[in-house]
């Protein structure tokens, strides 16, 4: 019977293979965790499965009060090319801008043979408009209405579903790009239009006018699913309209914020930003002392830092050879998921992805017409995943296929036995993971012996030991639900927004009057979203930063203003900035140069609207605990070494006391992932019920 006077939270986690929910009721912390398999033609599908399976354990659907989402609907468009396509209109005489981009390129500098991706409005879909506005933001130019009309009426004849608009200072002066929007809409009423001086009001031409491509290119495909999804959640009786998204910033976003305000790009990041969260809030003293991520899902493994008790950001990033200068987690992503296909190329080597079998076939265990071996039929012939306890027993994996599809793709191309063909393709995995994670913590200063790893996702804990070990790490912290944890963050984080404007001028002659205004226009346009997205202004907390950088520099730093005013800035307020921004500089470049000048690039305000979150709850260590037997379910072959198979101990976690320790070699199981503990190393429950492990002699 269900029962409808409760108030659920549900988030939920579309992954490349699976889908993850999770139900929380807050009046008792109690959490149920959903798996299902994601569907890849139609994500919204697998969501509204996801849905049906907790009706049928008794939740009403009206009495989910708040539902959250993490996607990854608009990556996986752009990293396919199967966005809208897109017209583009510039300032008469700067068509050129998307062409020469900037003088960065990725990958190989010496690459004789670069090339920049295709631009996503080719010069055949370009416009140039007679209109300028200079530095300042005064009108040099007017706009040439009727050259909108006459090349909006022309793109819309080759197909345009999208147009992105970018004018030159537009961040300084809007009205030329709002009436050009206003012109579109009135020649093509169903024309998506993306507005520069909204989507990324700053400045740099490159990275303004890439940004606002991309929004232009995904909208459609964002507010369709939404759309989609929104009628499916009606249709299945969950009534709330309080559903939020995630965003790359680590915040939500309502649904009604993504059909307008070029807020598509911020999205972009929306899957993996949940794990990221969920590790900064939920982990305790060890979010403060430094976390190192990792989310090994089916398709990927995504890394981010945890540095006091908050991940790291970025306001610059790239994504598909892409520039995006959006706020954003600071995390990186690799093709090294549980699907990623493992094949021998053409000089005799041994390679693990890029290419996933993701949800649809599926790894070859799966038995859903998967023919290549992948790293989950790896990780089954070498004995860490129970083939009749995948998914607690729900799904049954099929270890002879695993071992027909490595021994044909992968061990008799190289002349090996299977068992070693498998722990070759778990080998070059768990070695690109390690790889990138020691890369990324170099650039970012970061020193790996002093933190602890968290793995998550339905892999993560499979790997982490070997991780650890290839990094010198001697601590892991495994949450209690890994494989549903990205859908748990997303129970754990606010509504943020954040809202930019550029305007170049040395800080000396900026004044607290002036710095008002502008930050009075940024909040002023934040209570008008707010309370269109049917929230109420006055619960927002505003935090304020100004981009600084010393005169000369090509790049600035954001520096925050927390502390430094109360109520409005004053002189103090502004001298204070200063000396935050040179004590920023030295932590971040090593020096510092107190006696240059320094100027103002951008000021920036990020709006937080409190929501009722997830918090854990510690618990005391039973008086009388359950044996460590009572947990073990048996003993099976694992092959840490391919020659030398190990008797392990295999425990069912929820059997596991707190308080309790467990030695290696042992396998924990339990519904949505496996943990291996190898030699070495020891695990041990503690108050929260994460699975502590620790390697031995460090």
């Amino acid at each position: 019977m269900a029962i409808a006077q409760a108030r659920y939270r549900l988030g939920v986690d579309v992954g490349g293979t699976h889908t993850d929910l999770v139900l929380l009721d807050p009046a008792t912390g109690e959490l149920l965790v959903e798996k299902v398999s994601s569907t890849p033609r139609n994500p919204a599908l697998g969501v509204l499965n996801g849905v049906a399976r907790f009706v049928a354990r008794g939740i009403a659907p009206d009495a989910i009060d708040f539902f959250a989402h993490g996607t990854t609907i608009t990556t996986n468009a752009l990293l396919e090319m199967r966005g809208a396509k897109v017209g583009l209109l510039v300032t008469k005489g700067f068509r050129a801008i998307q062409e020469v981009q900037a003088q960065a390129r990725d990958g190989n500098l010496f690459n004789y043979y670069y090339a920049k991706p295709e631009p996503i409005a080719p010069q055949s879909l370009t416009r140039e408009i007679p209109e300028r506005s200079d530095y300042q933001g005064a009108v040099v130019t007017p706009l040439d209405r009727d050259a909108v009309r006459q090349a909006v009426r022309e793109l819309k004849a080759q197909g345009v579903a999208s147009l992105a608009v970018c004018y030159l200072f537009s961040f300084m002066n809007p009205a030329h790009e709002e009436e050009t929007r206003r012109i579109a809409l009135e020649e093509a009423p169903d024309l998506y239009v993306s507005i520069s001086s909204e989507v990324l009001p700053r400045l740099r031409e490159w990275p303004r006018m890439s940004t606002t491509l991309l929004n232009a290119y995904l909208e459609p495909v964002l507010v369709r699913y939404i759309d989609h999804l929104s009628k499916g959640l009606d249709e299945a009786g969950v009534s709330t309209q309080r559903r939020f998204l995630m965003q790359s910033n680590g915040g939500v976003m309502p649904f009604t914020a993504t059909v307008a305000g070029g807020r598509t790009v911020h999205t972009l990041f929306s899957g993996p930003a949940g794990g990221a969260q969920a590790s900064a809030l939920l982990s305790g003293d060890y979010a403060r002392r430094g976390l190192v991520t990792l989310d090994m899902g089916g398709t990927s493994a995504d890394i981010a830092f945890i540095e006091g008790g908050a991940p790291l950001e970025t306001t610059e990033s790239v994504i598909a050879r892409r520039q995006i200068d959006v706020p954003a987690l600071d995390m990186t992503t690799i093709s090294a998921g549980g699907g990623s296909i493992a094949a021998v190329d053409r000089g005799g080597f041994l390679v693990v992805g890029p290419q996933s079998a993701g949800a649809d076939p599926g790894p070859a265990c799966y038995g859903r017409g998967g023919t290549r071996p992948t790293v989950t039929d790896a990780d089954v012939v070498c004995g860490y995943l129970n083939p009749d306890y995948f998914l607690g027993g729900a799904q049954k994996l099929d270890v002879e296929a695993s071992r027909r599809a490595l021994e044909e793709h992968v061990a008799k191309p190289l002349g090996l036995d299977a068992v070693s063909a498998a722990a070759g393709v778990r080998r070059i995995v768990d070695m690109r993971m390690a790889d990138e994670v020691r890369v990324f913590a170099a650039k970012r200063g970061v020193d790996l012996t002093s933190f602890t790893l968290l793995p998550f996702g339905g892999a993560g804990a499979v790997h982490a030991a070997a991780v650890a070990d290839e990094l010198n790490m001697r601590r892991i912290l495994v949450p209690p639900r890994p494989g549903a944890f990205s859908a748990l963050g997303l129970l754990c984080t606010d509504v943020v927004h954040d809202y930019i404007r550029s305007e170049l001028r040395p800080l000396a002659e900026v004044t607290p009057a002036h710095a008002e205004e502008i930050y009075g226009l940024l909040e002023d346009r934040a209570r008008e979203e707010l309370t269109a997205e049917g929230m109420n202004p006055a619960d927002a907390i505003f935090l304020r930063e100004l981009d600084l950088r010393y005169t000369g520099q090509g790049y600035e730093l954001r520096t925050p203003l927390d502390g430094l005013y109360s109520g409005a800035l004053s002189d103090d307020s502004i001298k204070a900035a200063r000396a935050r921004f040179d004590e920023r500089h030295a932590k971040v470049h090593g020096h510092a140069a107190s006696d240059r000048p320094v100027e103002v690039v951008s000021y920036r305000v990020r709006v937080r609207v409190a929501v009722p979150k997830y918090t854990p709850r510690s618990e005391a260590a039973p008086a009388m605990p359950r044996a460590v037997a009572d947990a073990r379910k048996g003993v099976r072959n694992v092959y840490f070494d391919p020659k030398n198979p190990v008797e392990a101990i295999v425990y069912e976690r929820d059997g596991l006391d707190i308080g309790v320790r467990i030695e290696g070699p042992c396998v924990v199981e339990q519904f949505d992932a496996t943990t291996i503990v190898p030699s070495g190393w020891s695990a041990v429950v503690d108050e929260y019920r994460n699975l502590v492990l620790e390697r031995a002699g460090v």
